[in-house]
């Protein structure tokens, strides 16, 4: 399979990524493809991880394999490209709370843009092509619209990928106290975080109700996410310095940046941690290293 060898070099992935596809792309891939022959009809599948898992690489190998080897129509979406516009952003910043300003949280994506773009992807009756939001990340702003990828509706199969996919809010309880130094020092009268969690039971649960499967990918401890952004972000300079013709340091975030990022995301990805296993369709164990090693199906399909 020399498109799989492609794969790996083209995204930068380790030579053992493969032993993974073996362990668990390709038997999840059946378990989907599966379970949509058994629906008879488009099926959404959503996949969860912490900043830094890999979901997004995933989800990408996961769409090919499926159609490169299963011949199952799939389309791959992303929780991210449904970022609201820096302008939007801002405007929340100012009317709700300074810290929306940060995409990330429940609160920061267009959830009306991402349930029209479902609907046109799951329509068995629709026969059109779409545009595929995107949000570009080294901007910190949504694609302009002549950049979006067109695709073909309706899919078989939509892999919805984000790091809170499929979460549920905190009880009041678990609100009242601050969960790190940035909500200590920035949300001391927790309007933020309680803000976030009514999204999580407002307009997020309506699009998380769309997810006919849930798949998690599970870390082994909340430690690792630094970490693994870390690369990511190496990796995101590495290609802005070989896109760019200035050698400046702002491209990408420096330690310090990364890590009151990540502050923004903590208090719901240990909330994740805790309480999606127990929830989740299907999971995927990470080691320490990185490594997928297992699949496990806590709740099969019928």
């Amino acid at each position: 399979m020399d498109w799989i060898e492609q794969f790996v070099a083209r995204h930068d992935l380790p030579a053992d990524y493969q032993e993974s596809v073996s362990k668990v792309v390709a038997p999840l891939a059946k378990d989907l493809k599966d379970f949509q022959q058994l629906s008879g009809r488009p099926v959404i599948v959503g996949i969860s991880g912490a900043q830094g898992t890999g979901k997004t690489t995933l989800a990408v190998f996961l769409t090919e394999w499926l159609e490169r080897e299963l011949g199952v129509a799939t389309v791959c979406l992303s929780l991210d490209d449904m970022y609201l516009s820096k302008t939007e952003r801002d405007k929340l910043a100012q009317e709700v709370h300074p810290l929306f300003a940060t995409r990330g949280v429940p609160g920061t994506h267009d959830v009306r843009l991402a349930q029209r773009t479902l609907e046109v992807l799951s329509d068995p009756e629709g026969r059109q092509s779409i545009a595929l939001p995107a949000f570009d990340k080294a901007r910190d702003d949504r694609a302009p619209e002549e950049e979006w990828r067109i695709v073909h509706a309706p899919a078989d199969i939509v892999l919805f990928e984000g790091w809170c996919m499929g979460a549920r809010p905190q009880s009041a309880e678990a609100l009242a106290g601050a969960m790190n130094a940035l909500e200590a020092e920035e949300d001391k009268a927790g309007t933020w975080r309680r803000q976030v969690n009514e999204h999580l039971k407002t307009d997020y649960a309506e699009l998380f109700r769309r997810l006919e499967l849930l798949v998690m990918l599970r870390i082994p401890s909340f430690a690792r996410v630094f970490e693994w952004r870390a690369v990511q972000e190496r990796k995101l300079r590495e290609l802005l310095l070989r896109n760019s013709s200035s050698l400046s340091s702002e491209l990408g975030q420096t330690p310090r940046e990364l890590a009151r990022f990540i502050q923004h995301y903590e208090r719901l990805t240990r909330h994740m941690l805790e309480t999606m296993p127990g929830y989740s369709d299907a999971v995927i164990d990470m080691d320490d290293e990185h490594r997928m090693t297992r699949l496990v199906w806590p709740k099969r399909p019928a």
